[in-house]
């Protein structure tokens, strides 16, 4: 039989043996800990930047409407400003509509709105031709609408244009050699305010070919996610927009695509504008 120094000894050894597995078993729950925690860090990153720019907001690609809802792109809710850019002033809420949206006076003397709580009814002629200009710090930008491929979209946008919903709304996100954003007027952070609704999705047939260099599009938060912000195309280098698809067309830039070039121009880090630049009014014209 074994010694009592000797039995002593064996138990030592199983309770060192014991407190080692133990440890073990310890750091390897911390290791995974880590390992997870940086997973979903790594994860929320990822989100972010689709929410941020998918883009809306976008980006919010272009999410960015949280109307009712972009979106990828709504801004991730930190302070608007960043070190060499511009304080992005929001020029705040106009009257609301309850109810039935009615459509607004043709001649532009409809009180500024910017709250409805239903989407507008087909105000516009689908037959007839409509163009809008954006008088913007900048200069001017004509846009042809597409109402044959997106009546529904240019719909909202002549509606929402003759409540002068767009007066004084900056371009709160500008991507150098990619687009310009703009259509919050409410926020509470730049780029994730809307009309308090969405609309439905006029998607490209052939996204390969459908958003060249001063094309006009809606940024959304996803599917059916449309409302009121809206981006110009500058380019499309990383293939972001035709690799989506996820944009409705709504017109195309037909004069004043160096005013569009020159907002560009003023992107800065996180691309926000190193200088003030808005739309001061958009004017509708229909033949």
């Amino acid at each position: 039989m074994p010694s009592d120094k000797r039995q002593r000894q064996d138990e030592g050894r199983l309770l060192r043996l014991e407190a080692q597995r133990v440890a073990t078993q310890k750091d390897s729950r911390r290791r995974q800990v880590r390992s997870l925690a940086l997973l979903l860090g790594g994860l929320l990153v990822v989100a972010g930047a689709i929410a941020i720019f998918s883009a809306d907001g976008a980006d919010e690609a272009l999410t960015t409407d949280t109307t009712g809802s972009d979106a990828t792109d709504a801004t991730d809710g930190t302070d608007s400003t960043a070190p060499g850019t511009a304080e992005v002033i929001l020029p705040g809420a106009g009257a609301s509509i309850t109810g039935e949206t009615p459509c607004p006076e043709v001649d532009g003397s409809s009180e500024r709105t910017t709250g409805f709580e239903s989407p507008p009814p087909m105000c516009i002629d689908p037959a007839r031709a409509y163009t809008a200009t954006l008088t913007t710090t900048e200069g001017d930008i004509v846009i042809e609408l597409d109402v044959a491929n997106a009546p529904l979209t240019v719909n909202n946008f002549v509606v929402l244009s003759r409540y002068h919903f767009y007066d004084n709304v900056p371009f709160h996100r500008i991507v150098p050699g990619f687009v310009n954003q703009a259509g919050d007027p409410v926020g509470p952070q730049p780029g994730t305010g809307g009309p308090g609704y969405a609309i439905p999705d006029e998607l490209p047939a052939d996204p390969a070919t459908a958003y060249p260099a001063g094309t006009v599009a809606m940024a959304n938060s996803g599917p059916e996610s449309g409302g009121s912000q809206f981006f110009l195309v500058i380019g499309d280098p990383n293939g972001a927009l035709t690799g989506a698809g996820s944009y409705s067309v709504f017109g195309k830039i037909t004069a004043g695509q160096d005013v569009s070039e020159a907002i560009n121009a003023l992107g800065g880090p996180g691309d926000l504008p190193t200088a003030p630049v808005a739309i001061t009014s958009v004017a509708i014209t229909e033949a």
